[in-house]
């Protein structure tokens, strides 16, 4: 080993920074007896060319500064200390760690037997004394420096903001616009066709499936597949180096913030979907590439009585402990660093439940949410939860505090029992039509805490929910059990393709109405990314481990699919254009009534109407006159008068539109595969087909 002198340095910030004359290396470790830093010379290096004991500890973080060194330097850490299981321990220098603080890999993991820690198969017998160097991530020294230019963040307020969910390389890589080495990559989604569509979409922010370092888990490696939807984080301050253009790996954090500055350019926000819950070590028979080796017993909840095993809110093996303030302040530093160094606008927390349990049970008070609601920067960005986790009481729809948006389980639920034809739901959809106050509006949200969906990443496309009954997950490996069992299709009688027109037909109805009821409710939208384009997973609910074409999104346009897109358009179109839709507040009833719920026969819904169970016709009529909100200079709002009607049942019927001395125009129906140029006056009663839905407008003149 060469002799590299080495400095005390500073215990903070922690990580590898560089000030220009050298690099300061922090680490944090309470039951560590001993750290040594690795240096590697070259990404494709078996052993660390130098191997540096670090002897300064200030608050259980080991540091030290290596003078000379510059951005680009490859490192990674061997931590020494009790191999106990029982006691929660699991040191093992023999294994090369990266920096849970690495601002980007040098080099990936490669799946190996030395990365475990344990020998013989056994992870609470002897520690295994072969050296993990070779297989192991290494981090890599950045310089952040970038020119930001007048970027500036949209700031696009809750009520006008309409998401989409994609995938960075699943949105890219098909797009035959997109020059072919951008394709899957930071720089293919930045690039003018990927924002032209995003644009011409009329969606205001992208939520990016994950995009920090994570790792293919082995039971997918072993049969060839990998875990493309990335909900398995190593490094939660890296960027993907899936997404990383081939020949440019080294400017991966460059295109990063490139990606972000064009998306901003282009008025677009950006929100991050981040796994902070759980790592890719898994539980005790997992390998040992970070956290564990560096202090297993601070980094994750162990389970009471016996800390040899780990408490699993996830699902995934093990869950990181909030309850450490270590680890409270890796997530915060992390949040801080992609707000403010990044750039991004916001994040989405996976089974964010997890992240809120203290000994049990889900706080709503707890230190997560403290630290994150005193903290000036991240307290300031769009924050959205995924309100449950797999434990007992992880269920949270609606317990998040202020400052928080949720997904909303409760209105994806209701809106597929509606249109499937459920019966006895009719009350419930309303409230979820009019921004779920049952929800949010006690603890003193506002509709835009309700992110409203149908489908996302996670299970059926839009087009497969209207197209299979069954889950068809075989290609995953595991004989079809994995996936959501209660997947609440509806597809026609016929399962998968079909060449029956008729069939075809109300299909295409069918997710027009999901998006059409969508794009009307009250609360934030969110589109899953393809859904415009009738993204199809053959009946896969559960595509997280393809990456190829089966969760892609298509791009060469057939008629069908061009339809879709337009109708989209034009409904994102409308909801931006009408103030009624784009709510600040709850709907209201009474003598000043901003919504009116009505029959087919044009009469307001009685108490005995919401509880006839047979009834799957609803008319919603959002007074534009009466909005009850004030503009930018605190002027009334006003808007159109519009009219939602919803009719989920198998007969077609009239409905008798309110007679208020004005005509109605209809300015989009589920039943048109293309939208209308123009509004329509339309007589009344008005003739609505099975399975159909409308917006109509009121204008002034006599009724037709």
């Amino acid at each position: 080993m060469l002799d590299v002198q080495a400095w005390p340095g500073s215990p903070y910030p922690l990580g590898a920074t560089w000030d220009g004359q050298g690099v300061n290396f922090a680490l944090f470790s309470e039951h560590a007896t001993a750290v040594e830093l690795c240096l590697f010379d070259a990404p494709d290096a078996a052993v660390e060319s130098v191997r540096i004991p670090i002897v300064d500890r200030t608050d259980m973080i080991w540091h030290a500064y290596v003078p000379g060194l510059k951005p680009g330097q490859l490192y990674g850490y061997r931590v020494h200390g009790p191999w106990a299981p029982a006691e929660g321990h699991r040191f093992n220098p023999a294994k090369l760690l990266l920096d849970p603080y690495a601002r980007a890999l040098g080099r990936p993991m490669r799946w190996h037997p030395s990365l475990f820690a344990f020998a013989d198969g056994d992870p609470d017998g002897v520690p295994d004394p072969t050296d993990s160097a070779p297989y192991a991530a290494i981090g890599q020294v950045v310089d952040e420096p970038f020119d930001w230019g007048n970027d500036r963040p949209p700031r696009t307020p809750w009520h006008e903001t309409v998401i989409y969910e994609l995938h960075v390389k699943g949105f890219t890589q098909l797009n035959e616009a997109i020059p072919p080495e951008l394709r899957g990559t930071y720089l293919g989604l930045a690039s003018p066709p990927a924002i032209e569509h995003l644009k011409s979409l009329g969606i205001t922010a992208v939520e990016l499936m994950p995009v920090h370092e994570h790792v293919d888990e082995w039971h997918l490696a072993s049969r060839g597949l990998v875990n493309y939807w990335g909900y398995n984080t190593l490094s939660f301050f890296a960027p993907d180096h899936r997404y990383a253009r081939a020949t440019a790996r080294a400017d991966l954090v460059r295109d990063f913030k490139h990606m972000v500055r064009a998306l901003h350019e282009a008025g677009l926000e950006v929100i991050l979907d981040v796994v902070y819950n759980h790592t890719a070590e898994g539980d005790h028979r997992g390998p040992t590439l970070s956290f564990r080796g560096i202090d297993n017993r601070s980094y994750y909840r162990l389970l009471p009585g016996n800390p040899a095993r780990y408490q699993d809110f996830t699902g995934t093996g093990n869950t990181l402990n909030m309850q450490s303030p270590a680890v409270l302040r890796l997530m915060m530093d992390s949040l801080r660093y992609w707000v403010e160094e990044m750039h991004v606008d916001g994040f989405r927390f996976d089974l964010a439940s997890a992240l809120a349990r203290e000994l049990h049970a889900v706080d709503r008070l707890g230190s997560f949410f403290d630290v994150i609601g005193q903290d000036p920067v991240v307290s300031r960005v769009k924050l959205i939860a995924e309100p449950w986790d797999v434990g007992d009481g992880g269920y949270q729809v609606g317990n998040f505090p202020p400052g928080w948006a949720e997904w909303n389980g409760r209105y994806r639920d209701v809106v597929r029992r509606f249109w499937r034809g459920d019966r006895g739901v009719i009350a419930e959809l309303a409230t979820r039509l009019s921004g779920s106050s049952d929800l949010y509006g006690l603890s003193g949200r506002q509709p835009h805490a309700s992110i409203n969906f149908v489908t996302s990443h996670d299970g059926f496309t839009l087009a497969d929910l209207v197209s299979y009954n069954e889950k068809h997950n075989l290609a995953n490996g595991e004989d079809n059990r994995d996936g959501d069992p209660n997947n609440l299709s509806w597809n026609c009688g016929v399962e998968g393709p079909t060449d029956d027109a008729a069939v075809r037909e109300l299909r295409a109805r069918q997710v027009r109405n999901f998006m059409l009821t969508l794009l009307a409710s009250i609360g934030v939208p969110m589109i899953s990314g393809g859904d415009e384009v009738l993204r199809t997973q053959r009946g896969n609910n559960n595509a997280y481990c393809h990456d190829s074409p089966l969760s892609w999104t298509p791009w060469r346009r057939d008629p069908e699919r061009t339809a879709m897109l337009e109708f989209t358009r034009a409904l994102v179109a409308l909801r931006r254009s009408q103030p009624v839709l784009r709510r600040r507040t709850f709907l209201r009833g009474g003598p000043q009534a901003d919504v009116r719920w009505l029959r087919p026969d044009g009469a307001e819904m009685t108490d005995a109407d919401w509880f006839d169970a047979d009834r799957q016709v609803l008319g919603m009529l959002l007074d534009g006159n009466h909005i009850g909100e004030r503009d930018s200079r605190g002027r009334p709002l006003r808007g159109d008068t519009l009219l939602v009607l919803l009719n989920a049942s198998a007969a077609g019927l009239h409905f008798t539109l309110p007679d208020r001395g004005t005509r109605w125009e209809l300015l989009i129906a589920s039943t048109d595969a293309t939208p209308r140029p123009a509004p329509t006056p339309v007589p009344s009663p008005l003739f609505m087909p099975a399975h159909s839905s409308c917006i109509l407008r009121e204008r002034p003149g006599r009724p037709a």
